[in-house]
């Protein structure tokens, strides 16, 4: 409003001394030429300068209507009058001796504002006289009074109309910005899925309000890990520490014998690595959850880590006498992020591992398909029903666990391998049948 109310100012401005300055332009060159008319009806005896044939300039102003009559008035080199037109009367012109050699300024005649121009009449170079012409200024005053009262009421009406109309758009606008504030203010961590309406332009607005919504749901994202992570860890870790008072509280009721110490000792110590794996493996879900994919993330080639977790997982397949079939059918090796890549197929070969029955064979493909690396796994296990395929990768999930009680594990397996996938944009599938076999399919 300040910076419209100022250009308007200057815009008006301009607008009122640009025509007051062609009005007295116009008048000033009416003036001159009468000036320089009536030099010629003038005639120089010695010092003394008359108008010549009076009674013929009488007779003409008679004859004439003049609307706005022009005064005409003689005055010799000193400023002292000689001789006028006769609609002066009575009256006199005042000399000004600012205006020797020219010059237009205001004056008043009979209390009234008059135009002048002051001439010099020169003769052989001398001046011998001046000529004053002028013209009633009331008219072009009140123009220029009339003009400015309408610039200026016009000035207050536009800046009234623009303030109101200002108000009302930009309470319009604001409607947004206050649902956002309404929104936000509303929404506490018990109700972080309440999100902001987003305005139908997508303008400024628009984005800030998009922006809002991915931020709560970033931070709901946070906030459901947290309780995620808190419920798992409580859950995973209530049993064994139950298990661990009980055995030392039955240990400490009596003396007992030395190996009967080390056996329990040894348990405990069983249980207290189980419990630290399960937190590390939660750990890594936390951040599997919060992180994407590192820009700098190592590559190498998928033969290459594939042969890496067989050569770490040896023994326990010696151990249950299983026969590997790799079988890697790209020409040319493709290279895929190291990290993700490496927990994707940790988890997926040591359960191949865990579920295959001794002395078979588990199955591991390398094949390529336009830009896709497609990698499966088969093993010839225990299988895993239908119904249980869709729940595989939840956390903590475990099929038909009561039925293989002697295979350990915690169920976070396969759920590290999905989020690790998701990280790095891979897709990863299960197929199974029940006491055949179970195959994983990683696509990149």
């Amino acid at each position: 409003m300040i910076a419209t109310a100022i250009i308007m100012a200057v815009a008006f401005t301009a607008v009122y001394f640009v025509v007051k300055g062609v009005v007295y332009q116009n008048i000033d060159n009416d003036l001159s030429f009468e000036a320089e008319k009536h030099t010629e009806e003038i005639k120089v005896v010695g010092d003394s300068i008359k108008i010549k044939n009076r009674k013929e300039w009488e007779e003409r102003e008679h004859r004439e209507v003049q609307v706005n009559p022009v005064f005409i008035q003689i005055l010799d080199k000193n400023g002292l009058f000689m001789d006028k037109s006769p609609n002066l009367k009575d009256n006199q012109l005042d000399f000004s001796e600012k205006a020797n050699f020219g010059g237009s300024y205001n004056e008043s005649l009979n209390n009234k504002p008059i135009r002048q121009v002051q001439l010099p009449i020169e003769e052989n170079g001398k001046i011998k006289g001046f000529i004053i012409a002028a013209m009633s200024l009331e008219a072009s005053q009140m123009v220029l009074l009339n003009l400015r009262n309408i610039l200026l009421l016009v000035y207050l009406l536009l800046l009234a109309s623009l303030y109101f109309i200002s108000k009302y758009i930009a309470g319009r606008s604001i409607i947004p910005v206050k649902n956002v504030t309404e929104t936000t203010n509303r929404i506490t961590r018990n109700n972080l899925n309440e999100r902001v309406a987003l305005p139908q332009n997508k303008d400024e607005l628009f984005d800030l309000s998009s922006g809002i919504n991915d931020l709560l749901q970033r931070i709901e994202n946070a906030l459901e890990r947290e309780r995620q992570f808190t419920s798992d860890a409580s859950h995973e870790l209530r049993t064994p520490l139950a298990t661990l008072k009980g055995t030392l509280e039955v240990l400490i009721r009596k003396p007992r014998e030395r190996a009967e110490y080390e056996d329990k000792i040894k348990f405990s110590l069983t249980e207290i690595d189980r419990m630290t794996a399960t937190l590390e493996q939660l750990l890594l879900l936390a951040r599997l959850d919060s992180s994407s994919k590192t820009l700098n993330e190592s590559s190498m080639p998928l033969a290459t880590i594939i042969d890496e977790i067989l050569t770490r997982q040896n023994k326990q397949i010696a151990a249950k006498k299983i026969s590997i079939n790799f079988k890697n059918d790209i020409e040319y090796e493709t290279l895929v992020p190291q990290y993700f890549s490496n927990l994707i197929f940790e988890n997926i070969v040591n359960n191949a591992i865990k579920y295959a029955k001794d002395a078979t064979t588990i199955h591991i493909s390398i094949t390529q398909s336009g830009s896709k690396i497609i990698c499966k796994v088969k093993d010839e296990g225990i299988g895993i029903k239908k119904e249980d395929l869709k729940k595989l990768f939840n956390n903590f999930f475990r099929s038909d666990a009561l039925n293989h009680k002697n295979i350990s594990g915690n169920g976070l397996g396969l759920s590290i391998a999905k989020k690790a996938a998701d990280a790095i944009s891979a897709k990863i599938y299960a197929e199974s049948d029940l006491g055949i076999g179970t195959t994983f399919t990683v696509q990149f």
